[in-house]
């Protein structure tokens, strides 16, 4: 695999289930961050130099912003959205909005799944990020919910994951 990029995907839940919540001053949220920003680099140091995300709201977007620090501090990585459809973030708080588009500007590819929402388009995103990865990693609480499936598929799949409790 000399010069092809090995890629690492992500999965995590959404603010609704992490206990924080927003808050991303909790002291949970902001450990959190900082085991994603270890498990990055422990997954550079194996070689991994791909990294992919969904882009949803809460551990997507910590995920991409730690991938996106850490390249401004010299590692040569790259980014690829994994956006469901193309009104993903419609319907988001401004903030959240322009947080969305903050991350996706700095990505250096965008896969859309599809053009417009349909029932599901998510679990499709989904089967991509593990269908297009050779380590997954997730930050995961034991719910139910995308975040559980995905694993799942990724344990189905034979991928490699990294998780992350919260």
């Amino acid at each position: 695999m000399r010069g092809v990029p090995i890629t690492c995907s992500f999965t995590g839940h959404r603010p609704s289930k992490l206990p924080w919540g927003e808050d991303e001053g909790d002291a949970r949220c902001v450990a959190l961050k900082e085991r994603l920003t270890g498990a990055i680099l422990s997954a550079y140091e194996s070689g991994f130099t791909h990294y992919i995300c969904g882009m949803a709201q809460g551990c997507d977007i910590y995920f991409a912003e730690a991938v996106l620090a850490l390249r401004r501090q010299g590692l040569p990585l790259t980014l690829e959205a994994a956006i469901p459809y193309g009104q993903q973030a419609e319907g988001w708080s401004q903030e959240q909005q322009a947080r969305y588009q903050a991350v996706l500007g700095q990505c250096d590819y965008e896969t859309l799944i599809q053009d417009s929402y349909q029932p599901g388009c998510i679990q499709r995103r989904n089967r991509y990020l593990v269908d297009h990865c050779s380590l997954l990693i997730a930050a995961y609480s034991g719910v139910p919910g995308g975040t559980r499936q995905t694993l799942e598929y990724a344990m189905r799949r034979q991928v490699p994951y990294i998780d992350i409790s919260i």
